[in-house]
């Protein structure tokens, strides 16, 4: 990631039952909260209870907010590309949304204005007010006086459209990080 800010190894949590146990790594990312498991297939074995304690250990912390993330260990170790290749694809919307560096100013951005950016990324860069509304479940000029501001900070675009020159999308300006830094 270019830096190890937020990143706990072993980071302690507590079940539903209130028992304490360690996760592989949480990544503490603005208000967001990534727990990555290193899943190793004979740690299994034939033990369907541990199984299915490692599962419900996974739906518990998706219910308490954190974005959880398995990896497969033998993954990990044959196809190194292929997990880093997913694991850029799902942090990108985040990292390119929570904050910006400039400089020493660090520019952060309201809620709002995080999901129309990570919207942005995944409908190719390109946010059309109408459609963010029913996606965000927002009223229509909310997401246009959002993107107004995203203009403003030089986060998006304005696109005129046809000869009257009115706006119906607005397209995101900002990076999507570079491969190198992930």
């Amino acid at each position: 990631m270019g830096h190890f800010i937020g990143l706990h190894p072993e980071y302690e949590v507590r079940d539903w039952r209130g028992r304490s146990y360690f996760v592989d790594f949480m990544w503490i990312l603005g208000g967001h909260l990534f727990v990555f498991e290193i899943m190793d297939y004979g740690s299994h074995g034939k033990d369907r209870t541990k199984y299915r304690m490692d599962l419900n250990r996974g739906l518990f912390l998706q219910s308490q907010g954190c974005q959880f993330i398995s990896i497969s260990l033998d993954e990990m170790k044959e196809n190194p590309s292929f997990v880093l290749a997913m694991l850029r694809s799902i942090l990108a919307s985040y990292l390119a949304a929570a904050t910006e560096q400039s400089g020493n100013i660090l520019h952060k951005f309201e809620k709002i204005e995080r999901q129309l950016m990570r919207l942005a990324i995944r409908h190719h860069r390109v946010v059309r007010p109408a459609k963010a509304a029913r996606e965000l479940e927002l009223h229509k000029q909310t997401v246009i006086k959002y993107c107004r501001r995203l203009v403003d900070k030089g986060k998006f675009r304005a696109v005129p459209t046809g000869e009257t020159g009115r706006i119906y999308q607005y397209e995101y300006l900002g990076s999507t990080q570079s491969p190198d830094l992930i």
